[in-house]
């Protein structure tokens, strides 16, 4: 893998609270307007564009990815954001409850993405990817920060871990969320000769999160080498901002389901019929979670069910077939409940682990969904082996938290 140190544009410490951000997909701009309230250097001002311009502005007009770019020179103008004077890596720390991951934030080289060997788990859409290129062709700027996983690396893990007990840059708790975030620079140029030479060593990253953005940024990459008859492949363009998290140090939380209606089926007709691929076993009003693969916890009529699939009804031997969510959207929500297509039927919602089993129930209670089915997590490793084999996840498998804080470091393509 190739990687490069860069002058990072980044807030003074003494802005980094105001200026940092959720990542412009977790927020709608409804979301972003009342967050950046009253807040003229929330990064949301260049991420969300949108929120300059009035209540229902299409975001992808061509006047709100200008005014992106605009912030981002007042940004800068106003001392809000100021380039490193020096080429560094740094660190960015994450803390859930009681685990830290320690990431190295670098410039990734594109053409590790074309050529595969920065590896993706999921499909992108067009649409989104074109959204994205057009963000970085304006602001000339990876402004967010893609998420990898890699196979740790003992010494990587060393040098990191010597920076992590300085005191850091910036310290902060972010709300509402009350996880931990703490950043550091790496500037010693021993340093960053080994960080460089260890990386190249590794022969994948894997994108845990940001699978648009890093579609976009090579994308932006191989039009610049296109545009340019002098390419040499050092060019700062051919680089894009990522962090990377050894993989040992990551935490994937389940990724659940709720439903609509049980297809015309009553309850008991649907109970009965899961008992042609699961052991079925009634847990009460209790909250049941999933305590091993092929387990699953079903929530229906105001009781929790242990379903557990049955031998013979998965494939271990199969990256894609061994998947919770490939065994339960085909033996559950399209053999039974006829839904075929996760993306487009709307019968069918997706509600992030973080919130809680609670809010499966809250759901179902609240009438406006029949049933909830919770997911034992995927793990790193069978993320890994499907992006080595080659094949895609299913829609809505991974979940990570904590998610990366925007506006902590940009990196420039100039």
């Amino acid at each position: 893998m190739r990687i490069k140190p860069f002058k990072g544009i980044r807030p003074p410490k003494q802005y980094v609270l105001q200026v940092n951000s959720r990542p412009y997909d977790v927020l709608n701009s409804e979301e972003a307007r009342a967050e950046a309230a009253g807040n003229e250097k929330s990064l949301y001002h260049i991420i969300k564009p949108e929120i300059n311009f009035e209540p229902g502005t299409d975001e992808h007009d061509p006047k709100v990815y200008q005014s992106a770019r605009e912030h981002f020179d007042l940004f800068q103008k106003n001392g809000w954001l100021v380039q490193d004077p020096k080429e560094c890596y740094y660190v960015y720390a994450q803390t859930m409850g009681d685990r830290t991951q320690y990431g190295l934030v670098v410039a990734a080289w594109f053409e590790d993405y074309m050529a595969g060997r920065i590896k993706k788990h999921e499909l992108t859409r067009r649409d989104k990817e074109e959204d994205r290129m057009k963000h970085v062709r304006v602001n000339n700027a990876n402004i967010e920060p893609v998420f990898f996983a890699y196979k740790h690396v003992d010494e990587l893990d060393a040098i990191i871990a010597r920076y992590a007990a300085k005191e850091p840059e910036y310290d902060f708790v972010a709300e509402p969320e009350g996880f931990g975030h703490k950043f550091w620079v790496i500037d010693d140029d021993n340093d960053i000769k080994r960080i460089t030479e260890l990386v190249a060593k590794i022969p994948a990253m894997y994108i845990a999160d940001g699978h648009h953005r890093s579609a976009a940024a090579a994308l932006v990459g191989n039009e610049r080498k296109q545009q340019n008859p002098h390419h040499t492949g050092n060019e700062e363009y051919c680089f894009f901002l990522a962090v990377c998290f050894p993989d040992n140090q990551l935490n994937i939380i389940d990724y659940n389901r709720v439903v609509k209606d049980l297809n015309g089926l009553s309850e008991a007709e649907f109970l009965k019929a899961l008992e042609e691929d699961f052991i079925v076993e009634k847990k009460g009003a209790d909250i049941y979670r999933p305590n091993k693969l092929h387990n699953f916890s079903l929530y229906v009529g105001g009781n929790w069910y242990s379903l557990t699939a049955k031998p013979g009804r998965y494939n271990d031997n199969d990256p894609i077939g061994v998947l919770d969510v490939t065994i339960s959207s085909n033996l559950i929500l399209d053999k039974i409940l006829g839904i075929k297509d996760l993306r487009s039927d709307k019968r069918i919602d997706f509600v992030g682990g973080i919130r809680g089993l609670g809010e499966l129930k809250r759901r179902v209670d609240s009438g406006e969904m029949k049933m909830a089915l919770a997911l034992y997590p995927v793990t790193m490793q069978q993320i890994i082996d499907i992006a080595d084999s080659g094949n895609i996840m299913p829609p809505k498998t991974t979940w990570f938290e904590p998610k990366l804080r925007s506006g902590l470091v940009i990196h420039s393509l100039e």
